[in-house]
């Protein structure tokens, strides 16, 4: 490893400029290095993210490199493919972002990573999957952001239809990072109260918060921003950060990941989004929420539609 906390972003459009610009603002690691196969566009987000570090407490060094800076970093990033269109779902990204990863794929391969990976890359489950099993490393070293973003996005839904400050919900998106994802309103608080008992107490303030509405709004807040600006990139960029500082302060806190399932809520051989302890050495542990009959339903559907796709990768290989 780096004497210095060190993070290698391999894709620098967006995502994974914004995911560089998360990590400085808050100072995580001390060392950002951005690749890309455009190496002009990596150089100018290095930049020009590296001019913020001017104006904070920190003395991050954001620069780009070579595949060779996997060697001694703690975290690798994926964060390379293409973004989805108007009215693309998610899986709809997996053939291109399959070659993406084929010519990653024949860069990593030729080095000993000792670090852990997070995938972003879109079908985000599919992707993780594909790396960790190509790369030949255990599951708690190769995951992806998973639900965590839409685990974000439920909460402002929650928060805006009651008006309460999203930091005060508690609860998880399962399974598929995209449209067949589930939310486990079973477990669903608010300040450590049952969303249902609060309804019954005062209809006026929680009366909107009806299921169908709430996962409606969950599976189409990321399309709403597509169709207005083309891509998102401020939301993911913070989950990486997120989840990149719950390994390289060891936090051992509880997040939503997509990691592969050996056994937990009754699946095998599929990564799907579930919370899980993250610490030093990526996934320490899955927490498996006791899920009623008919949510254990809706996350095996997901699994399977995330199986179906993955079946489709290996054809794609």
């Amino acid at each position: 490893m780096s004497k210095n906390r060190k993070i290698v972003i391999i894709g620098a459009g967006h995502v994974g400029s914004h995911c560089a610009y998360a990590l400085a603002i808050q100072g995580i690691c001390e060392e950002i290095v951005l690749l890309d196969v455009d190496n002009v566009k990596a150089e100018s987000h290095a930049m020009d993210v590296a001019d913020c570090v001017c104006f904070l407490g920190s003395s991050v060094i954001v620069r780009t490199g070579a595949y060779e800076d996997c060697k001694d970093a703690d975290i690798v990033v994926i964060s390379a493919g293409v973004p989805r269109l108007p009215g693309q779902t998610r899986l709809d990204t997996l053939g291109a972002s399959m070659e993406c990863m084929k010519e990653i794929l024949s860069h990593l391969k030729k080095i000993e990573i000792p670090g852990i990976i997070i995938t972003i890359s879109n079908p985000a489950d599919i992707i993780a999957n594909y790396i960790r099993k190509e790369m030949g490393l255990p599951r708690n070293r190769v995951f992806s952001t998973g639900t965590s973003l839409d685990t974000a996005r439920m909460k402002r839904t929650v928060g805006d239809l009651c008006k309460v400050d999203t930091h005060s919900v508690v609860g998880f998106v399962l399974g598929e990072h995209g449209d067949s994802s589930m939310i486990p309103f079973s477990h669903l608080t608010i300040c450590g109260k049952d969303y249902k008992e609060l309804k019954q107490e005062d209809a006026t303030r929680y009366g909107a918060l009806l299921e169908e509405k709430i996962l409606e709004r969950t599976h189409l807040r990321g399309m709403d921003i597509i169709n207005g600006k083309g891509s998102t990139e401020f939301g993911i960029g913070y989950v990486l950060a997120d989840m990149a500082k719950a390994v390289l302060l060891d936090e051992h806190r509880v997040l939503p990941a997509s990691v592969l399932l050996e056994g937990e809520y009754g699946q095998k051989g599929v990564h799907a989004g579930v919370p899980c302890v993250i610490g030093r050495s990526g996934i320490e542990q899955v927490i498996q929420l006791k899920l009623t009959e008919e949510e254990q339903a809706q996350f095996e559907a997901s699994c399977n539609i995330i199986r179906k796709y993955m079946e489709n990768e290996i054809e794609a290989r």
